[in-house]
């Protein structure tokens, strides 16, 4: 049996969802013919998958411009650190999740040295920096795509790619029982149900959390019976969420430790912040009122390089505006407040928005281990 050491590289907590997911998904498929090892920048799904976590995958959770350039010297750091240990000790290939920023620049130096290369989840060149596709095909031998319009993109600039289907599709249920999620939380909810994230970031939770729970404080005055929860992600965001939420709220509010996805089960709405929770929102076919907030320096550079209207990722793949969204000087207490409160009894859009979710779920589930080994094998055999 051939030896296959790979690295590995998450660096957020969707990102170490997707990775370890797939990894998973590797070894089962190709267990009679590698014994596989790994390391890199893992996070807890990825560790307890079996790799080795050289760094926490939140050190890269860095979003936005101004963001990334107050933390610019860190991350460069790291990113090196690698890039000498993977010289030195090259792994069979390394594959990055996501976070294109840090991993193209990694991947093409491993690349450039030798080593196979492969990058999960394609930048969203058809959304915004298109010009990213020339250092995708320099950097990337593969690239694992989750959105099943993306491997002919890449296909046409000479790019090799696969779609897996998105993870995630595999382990939603096709059909929500709401009240099971409920009771899987130990929750008796007399009227509405609101979840609410505000990102696994600490630049979210800065830019979002105070008008997310003022959000919350409109929602609770004008309606005395309605419930709200929040997952609370580990470590130092979750606290920080958990420091900004009134007391006084409490009594309304539950806060989990993790567990998002069983609490967008057991809501009627989410209330989230733009990216992958509002696809996770989409597969478990909850209404939901996206907002997102950054420096303006960020959001003024975003806008510039963006070509497509839409933010969230059920109106990206439904082509137009499905769910509504409120984006910087837009995402208001009152706006967002405003907006759960019209859509969360709307009966005939629920249904329709269901409907929408499900068929796209339908498309986007596919055996994603399976097709991800597939497309690694033959370059892990040209590696080992």
């Amino acid at each position: 049996m051939l030896q296959a050491h790979l690295g590995l590289v998450a660096g957020e907590p969707s990102s170490d969802w997707i990775g370890a997911l797939i990894y998973e998904g590797v070894k089962q498929h190709l267990a009679g013919q590698f014994n596989f090892t790994a390391e890199g920048i893992a996070g807890e799904r990825l560790s307890k998958a079996g790799v080795q976590a050289l760094y926490p995958s939140d050190a890269l959770a860095v979003r936005g411009y101004v963001e990334v350039l107050k933390h610019y010297r860190r991350i460069l750091g790291i990113r090196n650190e690698l890039r000498d240990r993977w010289l030195q000790q090259p792994p069979s290939l390394m594959m990055g999740v996501d976070a294109p920023d840090f991993n193209l620049g990694l991947e093409l130096q491993l690349r450039q040295s030798g080593v196979k290369t492969v990058h999960a989840v394609c930048p969203s060149i058809w959304a915004w920096r298109a010009e990213r596709i020339e250092l995708l095909k320099k950097a990337c031998d593969h690239i694992l795509c989750i959105f099943p319009f993306e491997p002919e993109i890449l296909r046409r600039a000479g790019i090799s790619a696969t779609y897996i289907g998105h993870p995630f599709a595999q382990l939603a249920p096709i059909e929500i029982d709401t009240d099971a999620f409920r009771r899987g939380l130990n929750l008796e909810v007399k009227d509405r149900l609101v979840a609410v994230l505000p990102g696994s970031r600490m630049s979210e939770v800065q830019f979002l959390g105070d008008t997310f729970i003022q959000t919350v404080v409109r929602l609770s005055q004008r309606h005395p019976n309605w419930q709200f929860i929040s997952p609370l992600v580990s470590g130092k965001v979750g606290e920080a969420f958990k420091n900004k939420v009134p007391k006084a709220l409490l009594e309304k509010w539950t806060l989990v430790q993790g567990r998002s996805h069983e609490i967008m089960g057991a809501s009627d709405l989410v209330l989230l912040a733009s990216g992958t929770a509002t696809l996770e929102a989409m597969l478990f076919k909850k209404p939901m009122v996206i907002a997102y907030k950054m420096p303006r320096v960020s959001w003024w550079i975003s806008k510039r390089k963006a070509y497509l209207p839409y933010a969230g990722l059920p109106n990206i793949l439904a082509g137009k505006f499905l769910v509504p969204e409120y984006l910087q000087d837009d995402a208001t207490p009152e706006a967002l407040a405003g907006a759960v409160e019209r859509i969360i009894d709307n009966e005939v859009e629920g249904r329709i928005l269901k409907m929408r979710f499900t068929d796209m779920h339908l498309q986007l589930k596919r055996d994603s281990g399976l097709l991800a080994a597939q497309a690694i094998e033959p370059l892990l055999g040209k590696a080992s």
